[in-house]
């Protein structure tokens, strides 16, 4: 018997726990990357109230500043919530339940992640070039990251028996 790694490799069957454990190795480089960018946009939106000029943006685009940095806090909070919990809970046996609940905070992490991006792609067109291109613009953006992020993913496995 065995088993196909990420790489779509062949190799011998590997024990539960040795596959647990490289399947939360695998998670966790996957989070770097997303952590990395909800980090840099978090600290941009973070500074950016108090860059000159901030004060010249309309109600509706302070509250769209507002929801976008929630968005990225959120999405920070659930990226990062994954080492927090193995950390709490990584001698108590339960790898598979922390590879489980750390794959669902990631998800949800991604998703916040990706309406903070957009979001701000939005609120930066906004002001940049009006309401008209932020639309255009910001639900073509929003189209490409649920085709990049979710429909390739799904069009692209092979067919399972």
């Amino acid at each position: 018997m065995s088993d196909i790694d990420a790489s779509g490799q062949q190799h011998p069957a590997e024990d539960p726990h040795k596959q647990w454990n490289r399947n939360y190795s695998e998670l966790l480089q996957e989070l770097r990357v997303a952590q990395t960018g909800v980090q840099i946009l978090f600290a941009f939106l973070l500074t950016l109230p108090f860059s000159v000029g901030f004060e010249k943006i309309t109600g509706s685009e302070r509250v769209l500043y507002v929801v976008t940095f929630i968005c990225s806090a959120i999405a920070a909070a659930l990226l990062i919530a994954p080492v927090s919990y193995h950390r709490l809970a990584f001698r108590e046996g339960r790898k598979p339940q922390i590879v489980r609940t750390a794959h669902r905070l990631a998800q949800c992490g991604l998703f916040f992640e990706m309406a903070a991006i957009v979001l701000a792609i939005y609120l930066v067109v906004e002001v940049v070039a009006g309401v008209r291109w932020a639309a255009l613009l910001g639900a073509g953006m929003a189209l490409f990251y649920i085709l990049m992020w979710y429909v390739l993913p799904l069009v692209t496995r092979p067919d399972r028996d």
